[in-house]
């Protein structure tokens, strides 16, 4: 029997008319495409939209308040307040002009009348002078802002690890499918061949029944392949998506890179990476940030034990230019200041505020440290698991080779006829079983050597 029977591998034969979708187009189709990517995208949006927001709490603002009131005849009063004011970062400070025109005969003692204009602050000089929920809900969304962006690349992180572990399954499937494929075409040559032997005299009838079963028993395996490489293809299907925001299903003609699928991943030492996770590993940078912010609340609170102490003052001048005749008879006479003072009795509230901050920073340091734990023992866990894995494949694929060499052997000697089909079929089983097991730990391996990359938030 001249066929061609050990030319089998792990790298598959591909159709003319397909085309390999290496692992690196894939990925960057599923960081380009997909919704959780985009999700993760919209994320830093909303974040930047927030930052926005707070940024509004200290937009200059234009006020106008006028009444007027005439009855029986009689012009009781008309008041017009356009009042001009700019909050300041500086201390809780808002400073403010305006201008007013007043009259009628019954205006207010306390109101100036006719045409006056004046420039004046409001502050705080305790409570709120350090920090005010202004400045912290600006400090908030700047940190959130950057946790946003941590958050961004764990979903990427994420989603990249199991679109990793999803393409190297269907380069398993499709490995595993070629494979029985191949030997199915080979026992079907054998049983013809066979059966021309036996019809010729040269064989006897157990000997077709022995090749009509292994090809029977290819026929099954290739069927239970083809149904995990149908199963692998649609789980892949789950990560292509298009420019138009549509899913579709992979495409018939294309194979997976089953060159890459053999090759051993480069690997960091874990002490080092493990080094670099504080840094760099976006769920940790979160909680980090979290922290930014609960401690920014953490001061808001602490405002809270502090008596109220606000300032207001103003400089008054006749007419609407407030600056005219400025000098020391402006501040002697024309002028008006208030303060106001405000403390609870127990500060029950501003207690209970500050220590549920304190108690949520505790709880937040707490989820950190054990993040950090974690993460690292994850790092060493897959680090050993892919070295012990990579030993593994190294016994295997010697395994493989030494039954592939008992195969070529058992072949030739079937065909100088000193061998029965019983032997080589054995033989066959052998090395299709360790083809399996190899292909197997390929698979795992992969999985583990993307798992240290993902456990140190490293997959971009």
């Amino acid at each position: 029997m001249k066929h061609c029977l050990f030319l089998i591998g792990f790298i598959s034969v591909i159709q003319l008319n397909a085309q390999v979708l290496s692992p690196e187009a894939f990925i960057n189709q599923v960081k380009s495409f997909h919704p959780l990517a985009k999700q993760a995208g919209i994320k830093v949006e909303k974040a930047s939209a927030a930052l926005l927001s707070a940024k509004g709490g200290f937009d200059p603002t234009v006020e106008m308040e006028a009444s007027r009131k005439t009855f029986d005849g009689k012009n009781y009063y008309f008041y017009t307040n356009p009042e001009f004011k700019v909050p300041t970062r500086i201390g809780g400070m808002d400073i403010k002009a305006g201008l007013e025109d007043n009259g009628g005969l019954f205006l207010n003692n306390q109101i100036t009348r006719g045409q006056s204009s004046y420039l004046g602050l409001e502050m705080p000089l305790i409570k709120g002078l350090l920090i005010d929920q202004r400045r912290a809900n600006l400090q908030q969304a700047q940190i959130s802002l950057q946790q946003s962006e941590q958050d961004r690349l764990k979903m990427q992180n994420d989603l990249l690890f199991d679109a990793y572990n999803t393409y190297w399954q269907w380069a398993g499937a499709y490995q595993l499918y070629s494979i029985y494929n191949q030997f199915l075409q080979i026992s079907r040559e054998r049983f013809r061949l066979v059966k021309l032997a036996y019809l010729n005299g040269d064989r006897a009838v157990i000997d077709t029944i022995e090749a009509l079963t292994q090809v029977q028993q290819f026929q099954m395996m290739q069927a239970d392949a083809k149904a995990k490489l149908a199963t692998a293809q649609l789980e892949l299907g789950n990560y292509l998506w298009n420019e138009n925001d549509a899913a579709y299903l992979l495409n018939a003609n294309l194979v997976p890179d089953t060159v890459q699928f053999q090759m051993y991943l480069a690997s960091e030492d874990p002490d080092k990476l493990i080094n670099r996770v504080n840094q760099e590993n976006p769920s940790i940078r979160s909680l980090a940030f979290e922290l930014e912010a609960l401690e920014v609340e953490r001061k808001l609170k602490f405002q809270s034990l502090l008596p109220s102490l606000n300032l207001k003052a103003n400089m008054l001048n006749k007419g609407y230019n407030v600056m005219k005749d400025f000098g020391g008879a402006l501040l002697q006479n024309n002028y008006v200041w208030g303060i106001q003072f405000k403390i609870p009795i127990f500060l029950r509230e501003g207690q209970g505020s500050y220590k549920q901050a304190k108690l949520k920073i505790a709880e937040t340091n707490y989820e950190l440290n054990l993040k950090q734990w974690n993460t690292a023992n994850k790092i060493r866990s897959y680090f050993a698991e892919a070295t012990l894995l990579k030993d593994q494949i190294g016994a295997a694929q010697q395994a493989y080779n030494g039954y592939t060499a008992l195969l070529k052997a058992e072949n030739l000697r079937f065909q100088n006829g000193e061998s029965s089909l019983f032997l080589l079929n054995t033989r066959e089983n052998k090395v299709i079983e360790t083809a399996e097991k190899l292909i197997q730990l390929r698979a795992k391996y992969l999985k583990a050597s993307y798992g240290i990359n993902w456990a140190a938030g490293l997959l971009r």
